[in-house]
């Protein structure tokens, strides 16, 4: 079955957010920025708010990213998606915000807020049986032996 036009343009958003993150795995944080720019805006644009979440997230993942981190910027940004994603009740997407929180947390310094946001993190995986996160947030939380 042959997607309509409609259904093709519902995903143009996250597509360009799962752009961005290859952008940012191989480590070209100016592309990256510019697919989370254009993710965000068309999610707002077309009140996708899910995908909002999602490029919000790649926000802040492209600012603690920096060599250093734009700790401010990721830290909001990461706030700015958990928040939504609570509010739409996308509790995936909250853990993943808590996640890079502790990263972002633990790479600047701050160790108590890392421990706790890794908590929160490996705990939403759990209760949700998300192996493969609950694994990364466990591998992270290690990291401090």
């Amino acid at each position: 079955m042959e997607a309509s036009g409609s259904d093709q343009r519902a995903y143009q958003s996250v597509y360009l957010a799962w752009l961005g993150e290859t952008h940012l795995l191989l480590g070209d944080l100016e592309k990256a920025a510019g697919m989370a720019t254009d993710a965000l805006a068309m999610a707002r644009n077309r009140g996708e708010r899910g995908n909002e979440v999602v490029a919000l997230r790649l926000f802040g993942k492209i600012a603690a990213a920096g060599d250093p981190p734009a700790a401010a910027t990721a830290e909001a940004r990461y706030n700015d998606a958990r928040a939504l994603a609570g509010q739409l009740g996308l509790r995936p997407l909250v853990a993943h915000c808590h996640l890079g929180l502790g990263k972002l947390y633990r790479r600047t310094g701050k160790i108590e807020q890392a421990h706790e946001h890794l908590a929160i993190a490996t705990t939403m995986y759990r209760e949700m049986d998300m192996r493969f996160y609950l694994e990364q947030a466990e591998a992270e939380t290690r990291g401090f032996a």
